[in-house]
């Protein structure tokens, strides 16, 4: 990295080499069983420099390749962007716990066994559900130098186990999941095979809802499916910038119900997408996005900061080429109501577990329309059973403008969101009877 470091400083203003490596060994189980095991290494090069004013770039899978790599940055800077920002120089990041050196270390035998044992649980409890399970452990180390002296580099560990059950019956088609990703590893199969359970137990009986508007509550999962994607889209700096966010200018200002406060955070220990730094160097951060309804920021990366007249809020990720902003870990606080108030509190209404589909309607606007593949009909209080044929619609904006209200308890939901449940008092619900 210091070699190609020295190079591109010959012949640029400012210049800066990132480095990323991973190793990851994932098994699939398909069909109940056991399919496959892999041991997959990928190595990516990349070097950005800033030349005339203009952004070049260049990235490689091969470390060997160096002097083309300075080259290509060189020809790609004629035609680059303007670049308005200047690379961070020497930082002080946050310590974050993001390595548990026993992912790297636990057996594939191990790993086998978590796989089987989380499949037996689910057949014993259904013994006609065809399972689809994911047993995988990750190391991932990046290092960064640049032209002002600022360097990074660290080592995280992931360690992921999900299933997948579905359970064909004449026409009924029943899709049941859950899955956990951790900086640890995670020995209790037990626990996502709780929560699978606990979804073919509430899904035994068939319900019918009517085709009206009706009180919803979203668990965490179906937060995560139907609000997240648009609400990251519409809070991207990026997004902002294009004039394409709907909460582009409603900074400070309240959009949201005032029970809602949302943020993004990537130095809570041992979660999947934590560090202490973002991929261009800036120190990672917590970032209010929502604070009691309000609009409170936007996620930024160099570039995007620059532009807008304001700081990096180290949300930098390279995807394989230019950094842009993303989000990290996204946090929304827990209220007082637990979730069988809530349902107690509904006399004719649905749960939904998870959509289908959600992301294909505007969401940049905030519009989802999506069929739900696992929700619940409630009546009088009470889960009666499983809803089939049946679709939501609405505006992420409308919706959380007035909650009900907000779940005591929060949930990780793929890693990467921790949601309670929120309970909205009324949605647009379609059913085929």
């Amino acid at each position: 990295m210091e070699e190609i470091l020295a190079k591109a400083k010959k012949v640029a203003e400012a210049a800066e080499v990132f480095l990323l490596s991973s190793e990851e060994t994932p098994l699939q189980f398909e069909a109940n069983r056991l399919k496959s095991i892999q041991t997959k290494q990928s190595t990516h090069l990349a070097l950005r420099i800033i030349k005339e004013g203009r952004l070049g770039y260049a990235t490689t899978t091969e470390p060997t390749a160096r002097q083309g790599l300075v080259e290509s940055a060189v020809e790609t800077a004629h035609f680059g962007m303007p670049a308005k920002f200047e690379l961070p120089s020497t930082t002080t990041y946050p310590p974050v716990d993001i390595l548990d050196p026993a992912v790297e270390s636990t057996p594939i035998e191990k790993m086998g066994q978590l796989g089987e044992e989380l499949i037996a649980i689910i057949i014993e409890h259904t013994p006609d559900i065809i399972c689809e399970a994911m047993v995988a452990k990750e190391t991932i180390s990046l290092a960064l130098i640049n032209s002002r002296g600022g360097q990074a580099s660290y080592k995280k560990s992931i360690f992921s186990l999900g299933i997948m059950g579905s359970l064909i019956r004449d026409t009924d088609m029943l899709f049941v999941g859950e899955g956990q990703s951790s900086g640890h590893p995670i020995t209790q199969p037990q626990d996502i095979a709780r929560v699978v359970l606990n979804q073919l137990e509430l899904a035994k009986n068939q319900a019918s809802v009517p085709t009206r508007e009706l009180p919803v509550i979203f668990t965490p999962r179906g937060v995560a499916s139907a609000f997240i994607p648009s609400l990251m889209m519409a809070f991207n700096g990026k997004t902002v910038l294009e004039g394409a966010s709907p909460i582009g200018n409603r900074l400070g200002k309240k959009v949201f119900d005032q029970k809602i406060s949302l943020w993004d955070d990537p130095t809570i220990a041992y979660r999947p997408h934590s560090r202490p730094c973002d991929d261009e160097g800036v120190a990672s951060q917590r970032t209010p996005l929502i604070e009691e309804g309000k609009v409170a920021s936007f996620l930024y990366d160099l570039q995007t900061a620059a532009l807008a007249n304001t700081r990096s809020t180290g949300s930098g990720r390279r995807g394989g080429g230019l950094p842009v902003p993303s989000a990290s870990t996204i946090i929304i606080a827990p209220d007082k109501t637990t979730f069988d108030d809530m349902v107690n509190d509904i006399k004719e209404g649905l749960v939904i577990e998870q959509l289908m589909g959600a992301e294909q309607g505007n969401i940049l606007g905030g519009d989802f329309s999506g069929n739900v593949l696992l929700g619940y009909k409630v009546e009088s209080g009470k889960i009666v059973g499983r809803v089939k044929n049946t679709m939501v619609s609405g505006n992420v904006y409308q919706i959380l403008k007035e909650v009900a209200a907000i779940g005591s308890q929060a949930e990780w939901v793929g890693g990467m969101v921790n949601t309670p449940p929120i309970y909205c008092p009324r949605l647009s619900v379609a059913s085929k009877q």
